[in-house]
């Protein structure tokens, strides 16, 4: 049963600017080592980064937190299976808010263009 459903979408310019801007401190705040490392061995990383961006606030709405004091950027990891396909894994608050919810997993989806990134989460009992 679908218990939460999240979306958002986000212009890759901006990430890739504030990347620019404030290089691994931006990175650092949003994504966990794994992810960066993802998004960085690409040539150019700004897609890579609006998309899992746009993945943690879709995950967020479908728990109906937002990013903040229930559900922080860390608390919240896209992985990605061999064949491409990205998964999620909660640590911390984001654990606690499956149980709480009485949730099993949730599914994301993830697309990107030069121009913008998008990304759809549900949450699954």
């Amino acid at each position: 049963m679908i218990l939460g459903i999240g979306t958002d979408i986000i212009e890759v310019a901006r990430i890739q600017a504030s990347f620019e801007k404030f290089g691994d401190r931006f990175l650092q705040r949003l994504l966990l080592p794994n992810e960066i490392k993802y998004c960085l061995s690409h040539r150019v990383p700004g897609p890579f980064i609006a998309a899992r961006f746009a993945a943690k606030e879709a995950i967020s709405k479908a728990f109906g937190t937002g990013i903040g004091a229930q559900l922080g950027w860390h608390d919240m990891e896209v992985g990605r299976k061999e064949s491409g396909q990205p998964f999620v894994i909660l640590h911390g608050k984001g654990e606690e808010l499956l149980n709480q919810r009485a949730a099993s997993r949730v599914l994301v989806s993830l697309s990107h263009t030069q121009a913008h990134a998008t990304a759809i989460a549900v949450l699954e009992s």
